[in-house]
């Protein structure tokens, strides 16, 4: 997820009376994009009873009639969720998924697109008066399938080898706000982890936050993954990986809010805390 100013390209919806009308699922009105028809579909109280009931969950769905499309029909598409802030009067954006529709599967989206937390309280700004935003993007990548436009080669004999680093965090009950690493040197830039033990952002209060921060000025794209070891059978848990360009001073800083849910992660029987200890890792590589 990430915050963007401009509004989204193909679809905008508001919503009013989101929770006090109590219905369970919102099917919108169709909308053109790439010569098809889409719709999204929106559960305030999650779509699989139980156990994302405290998220809301949002799914992206082909509303053309399947008959008319050719036999064994597939659409490649690549697709943003929006939620829009009405304080801050920009949008919480999905990064874009490339998906493939087909006859089997033509819906895709997010069961846990935002926890219904975040959402109803009005100081974040996305439920105001029982009223929301949602939106959506759809760029279709090709309508034919199995055919590749271009090809291409590349060697990476000279690529740098990733760094992987990891740090063993005490007393992790005791932390503060923000546990923040030491600057490490990687790939020529220097850089700083920061984990937030009760959360930050959406994340606030029900997750551990994790970010990865350039510490310079310079413009630097970079492939990371970051996770929380299991100190027990040394397993990886949660393991995530993003690619982002760093950019001094607006976007120096990227990570996950919501990485891992405090409740899993306190969990003894889960092995990533053990004697009030932690152990995170890094890898990290930069073009």
């Amino acid at each position: 997820m990430e915050t963007r100013e401009a509004s989204p390209t193909h679809f905008l919806i508001k919503i009013e009376s989101f929770y006090k009308s109590g219905i369970d699922k919102y099917e919108t009105k169709e909308f053109v994009a790439g010569e098809y028809k889409w719709r999204l579909i929106i559960y305030p109280n999650g779509d699989k009873i139980g156990k994302d009931c405290n998220y809301v969950s949002v799914y992206l769905a082909m509303a053309d009639d399947t008959n008319s499309l050719p036999e064994r029909w597939e659409v490649n598409v690549v697709f943003n969720i929006f939620l829009f802030n009405q304080i801050a009067a920009n949008y919480l954006c999905s990064l874009g998924r490339t998906r493939r529709f087909l006859a089997m599967k033509a819906q895709w989206g997010f069961s846990k697109f935002i926890s219904k937390k975040v959402l109803s309280d009005t100081s974040n700004g996305y439920l105001v008066d029982d009223n929301c935003v949602f939106g959506a993007e759809v760029f279709v990548l090709n309508r034919e399938p199995n055919i590749v436009k271009k090809q291409e080669c590349l060697s990476l004999k000279n690529a740098a080898i990733p760094y992987k680093r990891e740090w063993k965090i005490s007393e992790f009950s005791k932390l503060g706000h923000v546990w923040m690493s030491e600057e490490f040197s990687a790939a020529g830039q220097r850089w700083t982890i920061s984990l937030y033990p009760k959360g930050n952002l959406r994340g606030a209060g029900s997750h551990v936050s994790i970010y990865l921060r350039l510490v310079g000025s310079e413009r630097v794209q970079a492939g990371f993954t970051a996770l929380i070891k299991n100190q027990v059978n040394d397993d990886e848990q949660d393991r995530r990986t993003s690619s982002r360009w760093f950019s001094p001073p607006y976007t120096d800083e990227w990570g996950w809010p919501s990485f891992m849910e405090l409740e899993y992660m306190n969990d003894p029987k889960r092995g990533l805390i053990v004697n009030d200890c932690c152990v995170i890792a890094v890898e990290l590589s930069c073009v």
